[in-house]
Formats: C-alpha cells, sequence, structure tokens
C-alpha cells in the first residue's frame, strides 16, 4: 500500500513519493508590488506587466488584497496564463505566474 498525504486546501491525495523537492529554480526578473492596492489594481497592474513579456517567462505579484486570492486565479483561468504557484506570509499574498504561449 503507497502512502499518501493530504494537501491543505486541496481535494486530492498526492503520494508522498511525489513530493520531492524540485529540481529548478525559477529565475524570477520580474515582480509586481502591489501592497497596499486594491481589487481590481493588482490584477490591471498584472495584466499590464504581463503583456510586453515573452511566453513562458515568469512574474511574481505581490498584494495584500484578499479579494486577490480570487481575482488571480480568475484572471489567469480567463486570459489562458498559468498559476504557477500562490501563497500567504505574514499578510502578504504572493502569485508566480507564467505568460501564456
Amino acid at each position: 500500500m503507497q502512502t499518501v498525504a493530504k494537501v491543505t486546501g486541496l481535494s486530492c491525495h498526492i503520494p508522498v513519493d511525489s513530493m520531492r523537492p524540485r529540481a529548478y529554480v525559477i529565475d524570477m526578473t520580474h515582480e509586481i508590488d502591489a501592497i497596499g492596492l486594491l481589487c481590481p489594481l493588482p490584477v490591471l497592474k498584472l495584466r499590464k506587466r504581463l503583456q510586453p513579456l515573452a511566453a513562458g517567462e515568469h512574474i511574481r505579484l505581490l498584494a495584500d488584497d484578499p479579494a486577490a486570492i480570487v481575482d488571480v486565479p480568475h484572471f489567469c483561468n480567463e486570459s489562458g496564463h498559468t498559476l504557477l504557484s500562490s501563497g500567504e506570509s505574514g499578510g502578504t499574498l504572493t502569485f508566480v505566474i507564467q505568460k501564456r504561449d
């Protein structure tokens, strides 16, 4: 029997064997500081900064507006970009987005 771990916030079980650290580091040269901005400004800044990027490039968005938890994934889903990760630390929300191909 394979050991599984439940990942908080997700409705699936992931085999423990697949929970290894990634062997690569994302070069994060693009970052948006949207701390203190309220909806819809974090997403509008994200959309504007994504436009000149090449397909596949990554950008990090920092925000503290609780609405960003819903707005950023929705924006990515509607526009075809990939939300690679999201998290919260000390009241700051962090999102890493990959521009669509």
